[in-house]
């Protein structure tokens, strides 16, 4: 069964501590990193003790605990520091990042807390709220010398590999004719003051087959679906000091935003004009008028007018599961999306995607030094961690869940989308037997902002390929500034 985000109304509390959470993660991640640090490390001709509780680790004897992470760092931000603060002074801009020299790594669980030290612990670039068993032995300062980590490892793939056929391979070339792609673009920000409001329009046009020569309209006819991964209007914009802070505020408002609904009409408008062509799935993000705290609910479908009238049109929360199916005789889901006609003898695949918004990556990217971290890096780790959000709730708002953690993975996705990044990126992360060979991979995407880069990715279903495809305009940059030319024409759509 898919992994459910939503939030109905029977959960919807805030009155429990945010405690329970990672308890919860503990113990129901404990098992399968336990699992993988036996098999790790019982060969081991020291034959390091298991020790249940972090505080009852033996002075100058190798064992191995399990535990979460708890990142101590003075640059991250501190509720209490903020509330004692003298509040006529301006608060600091938000940091670009927490990381300093003077961090330190703890492991905690139901029992206490003790500090990690040693060199593998800054290679293994951890964040606060990751499962780990640690191997070492306290040294007689009372902390906990590590010589080795042990995550969860990635989890099982949920759908079941089609053997036998050479439609499987990843990255290789095969027939356009039996190719499906999912197209994924985020960060529309429609009303911006820079948005790219002629790329957004070739963007449409080219999903509908309207737009490009042939080549492009035959690609165009092989993708079965749209994601749009967050970030589709921009943020409401506030007047500046002047002649309108004079008049009267209501509830003691510092400034009055300036609502206007022609953003929306202009979505709902593009929205209408992609769903009558394919299945389009919206996710809110971080910019969006949706709640703040992960996991984001759906959009309400009346917000999208008459494109809420598709069956093919879906709402769907942040982050959030889907199963797409590739068939070359059929259409993924009753009634929708477009068909190929062409014939062959690969079998049906169903993919399993994730899906994210992008405000995990990018608060877990303020914990760790880059270089050698990366934004698909720090993806990759997610997996490896089994957890899509591990900082959640310490420096990412997340709903108080009391008796579980809806960001665990009990599966690994073929495809994991993270949108809302500051580029392009993507990565094959594989899983390894008893054997030591690589399997299965899942194939991590990062997918940048569109009013920045003018960027559409798709994703081959069926051989897990990337390509790009850039949407620009003569003169002008996907961020409305100027951009050199491009050569004779005056628009361009490059494929890559």
């Amino acid at each position: 069964m898919t992994p459910s985000f939503l939030i109905d109304l029977k959960n919807k509390s805030y009155k429990h501590q945010y405690a329970n959470i990672y308890f919860t993660r503990l113990t129901m991640l404990r098992n399968a990193v336990e699992k993988r640090a036996k098999a790790r490390w019982d060969g081991l001709q020291s034959e390091p003790l298991h020790v249940a509780r972090v505080l009852d680790v033996v002075k100058s004897q190798l064992c191995w605990v399990i535990g979460t992470v708890y990142m101590d760092m003075p640059l991250k931000p501190n509720v209490l520091e903020d509330i004692g603060r003298d509040h006529s002074i301006p608060a600091p801009p938000p940091r670009e990042k927490f990381y300093c020299d003077e961090d330190s790594v703890m492991l905690e669980d139901e029992s206490g807390r003790i500090k990690l030290v040693g060199n593998r612990v800054g290679e293994e670039r951890l964040v606060t709220g990751v499962i780990v068993a640690a191997l070492g032995m306290e040294t007689p300062t009372g902390d906990f010398e590590v010589v080795d980590i042990c995550t969860a490892g990635l989890a099982t793939f949920s759908e079941q590999e089609i053997l036998g056929s050479d439609a499987m391979d990843v990255d290789v070339d095969s027939s356009s004719t039996q190719d499906e792609y999912v197209a994924v673009v985020s960060g529309l920000s429609i009303g911006s003051p820079l948005s790219a409001d002629a790329q957004i329009q070739m963007l449409v046009e080219y999903l509908t087959g309207e737009a490009g020569g042939p080549e492009d309209q035959q690609l165009a006819s092989q993708i079965t679906r749209l994601i749009i991964a967050g970030n589709s209007l921009s943020l409401a914009e506030y007047s500046e000091e002047g002649e309108d802070e004079k008049k009267p505020r209501k509830f003691g408002a510092s400034a009055q935003a300036i609502f206007s609904p022609h953003p929306n009409l202009a979505l709902s408008a593009h929205l209408h004009d992609l769903t009558s062509a394919l299945p389009v799935h919206i996710l809110p993000g971080e910019d969006d008028p949706s709640g703040t705290i992960l996991p984001q609910q759906p959009f309400p479908r009346a917000m999208f007018g008459k494109a809420a009238t598709f069956e093919s049109f879906h709402c769907e929360s942040n982050p959030a599961w889907l199963r797409v199916r590739c068939d070359e005789n059929e259409s993924s889901i009753p009634n929708e999306g477009r068909t190929s006609s062409s014939q062959s003898n690969h079998p049906p695949v169903t993919r399993s995607l994730l899906v994210t918004s992008g405000q995990p990556v990018l608060d877990m990217y303020k914990y760790l030094p880059t270089p050698p971290s990366s934004l698909v890096s720090i993806a990759a780790s997610t997996l490896r961690w089994r957890h899509v959000a591990p900082t959640a709730p310490d420096t990412l708002w997340c709903h108080p869940y009391r008796d579980r953690d809806p960001f665990i993975l009990w599966e690994t996705p073929d495809i994991y989308l993270v949108g809302g990044m500051p580029q392009f990126g993507t990565e094959l992360v594989g899983s390894e037997d008893g054997s030591g060979r690589t399997g299965r991979c899942c194939r991590i995407v990062l997918v940048p902002s569109f009013s920045q880069t003018g960027v559409l990715v798709l994703v081959n279903l069926r051989t897990l390929e990337v390509q790009r495809v850039d949407f620009g305009v003569e003169g002008l940059s996907a961020g409305g500034g100027e951009q050199h030319p491009l050569g004779d024409g005056g628009d361009a759509m490059t494929e890559g």
